[in-house]
């Protein structure tokens, strides 16, 4: 490649002796080289750049659009978190409060439950006492009686003879049928 470049380079010296070739002169010829290259940069350049520049505009502002539309959702959800955060607190508080109302409820119902079962089993047990002291005493009675007869009985034998005995029989059974 480089001696391709020579060799343009030859040609053009000798071509510029017989009227056309190249200026070697780097002064000349660079200002006019840079000239152009710049004027070319400018005239593709601009169009090249400016449609690169207002994709890339584009594509950031739709990725700036997107961003904040995520950050909208992302906002929103948060918002709609929290409310039924708070809804499912109260919630909690409120199933907490009536559990607590209905437990006290419930342990008063089974207080005066208890109060009146004892009060009952008090009254049967009076009750049952009562009637076995009322056994007991007739029992007593029944018993105090038959001895009573047993002594009366001994006491009249022994103190009363054949006769006597017959005599107050026979006045039994008169003043009984004959009187």
């Amino acid at each position: 490649m480089m001696h391709n470049v020579f060799l343009l380079a030859t040609e053009a010296h000798e071509a510029h002796e017989a009227g056309f070739g190249l200026n070697l002169d780097i002064w000349e010829t660079n200002l006019i080289n840079l000239s152009i290259l710049i004027g070319i940069l400018v005239y593709f350049g601009t169009k090249l750049f400016g449609k690169t520049l207002a994709e890339r505009t584009a594509r950031i502002a739709e990725a700036v659009q997107e961003a904040e539309q995520r950050q909208k959702q992302a906002a929103e959800a948060l918002a709609d978190g929290q409310q039924k955060l708070a809804q499912a607190q109260a919630e909690a508080e409120r199933i907490r409060k009536a559990a607590e109302a209905s437990a006290k409820t419930a342990k008063e119902a089974l207080i005066a439950q208890g109060e009146k079962d004892v009060q009952r089993l008090k009254e049967t047990a009076v009750q049952d006492i009562n009637t076995e002291r009322e056994r007991a005493i007739a029992e007593l009675r029944q018993r105090v009686a038959a001895m009573a007869m047993s002594r009366v009985e001994e006491q009249l034998r022994s103190q009363l003879d054949e006769a006597a005995q017959q005599q107050l029989i026979d006045r039994s059974i008169a003043q009984l049928g004959g009187k």
